[in-house]
Formats: C-alpha cells, sequence, structure tokens
C-alpha cells in the first residue's frame, strides 16, 4: 500500500483531500508492486489507479528468471512506462484510448504512476476469449495506434519496442537449443529492426492489456512498459498469439492482415508516405514478427502452448527465406 509521502502525492494529482480505501486489483509481474483501484470521495474523477511499483530486487518470477540482467529491464521498464505517460501519451490519437495520465512520483525504493480508472470511464470489462468483434476492435486499436506515430522516433522510450526483444533476451538466447531458428536470431531482429517505416509499438499488446467497453463498439488499452520503435507486425502477431489458436490463425490470416492494413492506412494523417510500399514490406515481414517471438519462447518456455502449428509454419518459412538468401 502506499506510504504517507506517496498518499499526499496521489491527491495532489487527483486534486483530491482525501482517499479513498485502495482496493489491490493485480499484483505486478515477479512481485514488482501493485495496481491499486483508489476511490475519490471529492477528486476530479470518481476513482483513480495507481500502479505502485517496487524497486528492490525481486525472487518471484514464476520460471525462475531472477538474474540482475533481467532486474534492471524491469526497473528500466517502469521508468520508460512513466516517461510514456507523462512525455507521449497525449500523442495518442482518439482511435487508440488509453487511460489519461495524471502524475508521477517516486523516492528512492518506489514510483507511482497515477492515471484515470478506465472502469470509471466505460471500459469496466476484461476478456479471456473474444468474438470477432472484439477481436477486429483491438486490431484496429493496433492500427490506429501504428498509423499515428508512424516514422516517430522513440526518443526517450525503448529504442526496439517490445518485451521479448534479442537485444534485452540474451539469457533466453543462450538457454536456446541448438536450431536453424537460434542461429538466425540475430538475422531476423535486424530485419525487424530495419523496417524502412517503423513506428511505435505497444511492446505488450496481449488481450489482457485491452479493456472493453459494455456494448462493445470500443476498446482501450493499459500497461506500456515495453513501448518503442520497430514494425507494427510484432505487436499484431503477439495480440493474435494471445487469442486465437492454430486453427483460428490459419483460417483468419488473410482477412485479418487485410483489415489491419485498411485502418493502418486510415490512420496515416503523412501525405509523404508511400502506403502501397509500407504494406508491401510489413507484410513481408509479418512471418518475421512470428519467428522473432517463436525464439523468444522457445529460451523462455519451451512446451508453451502459443508454440504452435502456426507459429511453426510462420518460423519454418523464414528459415527457409534466410538459408536461401
Amino acid at each position: 500500500m502506499l506510504d504517507s509521502y506517496f498518499e499526499e502525492k496521489t491527491k495532489a494529482f487527483a486534486k483530491a483531500t482525501q482517499l479513498g480505501t485502495p482496493q489491490v486489483i493485480q499484483s505486478l509481474w515477479s512481485g514488482y508492486g501493485e495496481i491499486l483501484r483508489t476511490p475519490l470521495p471529492d477528486g476530479i474523477f470518481p476513482s483513480i489507479i495507481v500502479k505502485h511499483i517496487d524497486l528492490s530486487p525481486s525472487p518471484q518470477h514464476p520460471r525462475g528468471w531472477n538474474s540482475g540482467f533481467s532486474h534492471q529491464r524491469k526497473l528500466k521498464s517502469y521508468e520508460i512506462e512513466a516517461r510514456w505517460y507523462s512525455q507521449w501519451s497525449e500523442q495518442c490519437p482518439a482511435g487508440a484510448r488509453i487511460p489519461k495520465f495524471l502524475g508521477f512520483a517516486h523516492t528512492e525504493h518506489a514510483y507511482i504512476i497515477v492515471m484515470e480508472d478506465l472502469d470509471a470511464q466505460g471500459f469496466p470489462i476484461r476478456k479471456s476469449e473474444v468474438e470477432r468483434k472484439d477481436l477486429y476492435n483491438c486490431i484496429k486499436w493496433l492500427a490506429q495506434f501504428h498509423g499515428n506515430f508512424i516514422n516517430q522516433k522513440p526518443e526517450g522510450l525503448w529504442e526496439n519496442g517490445c518485451y521479448w526483444h534479442l537485444d534485452t533476451r540474451p539469457e533466453e538466447l543462450e538457454k536456446m537449443a541448438n536450431s536453424p531458428l537460434k542461429t538466425f536470431a540475430k538475422a531476423i531482429d535486424e530485419k525487424l529492426k530495419n523496417t524502412s517505416h517503423p513506428t511505435l509499438l505497444h511492446g505488450d499488446a496481449k488481450l489482457a492489456n485491452f479493456c472493453f467497453g459494455e456494448d462493445g463498439s470500443k476498446v482501450a488499452v493499459v500497461d506500456f512498459q515495453y513501448i518503442g520503435g520497430g514494425c507494427g507486425m510484432k505487436d499484431l502477431a503477439y495480440f493474435l498469439s494471445s487469442c486465437l489458436d492454430e486453427n483460428e490463425l490459419f483460417n483468419s490470416e488473410k482477412p485479418i492482415l487485410d483489415f489491419y492494413f485498411k485502418e493502418l492506412r486510415n490512420g496515416i494523417s503523412s501525405k509523404d508516405i508511400d502506403l502501397n510500399k509500407l504494406e508491401k514490406e510489413w507484410r513481408e515481414l509479418y512471418p518475421y514478427a512470428w519467428a522473432d517471438f517463436v525464439r523468444f519462447l522457445e529460451g523462455w518456455s519451451p512446451g508453451h502452448w502459443k508454440l504452435n502449428n502456426y507459429a511453426k509454419e510462420k518460423t519454418d518459412r523464414v528459415i527457409t527465406e534466410l538459408q536461401n538468401t
């Protein structure tokens, strides 16, 4: 829970004279703190969200990844998330709704990020399964987000977005069994990094980070610890991996990609971008995004349920292409 310093900061950010009793709605990964919903008897919102981050090393990673390297990566991710909210978030378009940032404070041992409560703003539903309308609303959010930030440099954010990015996962790469995918891991990473039209990636665009409206017509997104530069296909592939099984992925690939690129074009306002060239390049990089994620999973959690036949088919296609170049 919050100490007196953070309580006073939270009240100031929320323009409140008092705080209600906070409710823990989620523990942060590996024991790095908690997310609190705090009622406001007299503030600017009926309730707010406080992300309370404990900066001390954690021994609680559920899969045993507790090195100093992983600890520093997590600390950097929270610093970047605070920077995203304070310096970037107001640039989000209306079609990519996120919580309004209220404030950030820190001590030597902890951070807080204070933001509006999306539940109170009409996004109270979280889903573990999606219907077609939900799926396409989430894809539209990603396309609008990517389109809005196309060709922007990720200043103050991760140079390369997504939590599984190769430069941040040397331990997992080392753990991989020897394979063509391990051999070509760097080449796959370079291909994705060198897209001629980089954008900002959410970096952890799984279904659990989407908040749904009650009428099913809108979504908002939270959790920006791994936001940074890169090819939008990485977010799309990761999102699809979080909510579709292999049969759905095989059967829905074409309509999903067609819809995504239609919305991406709608989200790009610049007249200086060759949209046909961008789409062609990113469609070609879609299998690379899958192969990149598979590389992470094979080192981090061999046997993970996301390592299905669809992911394998995309990865094999990339390996064959690289072997023939």
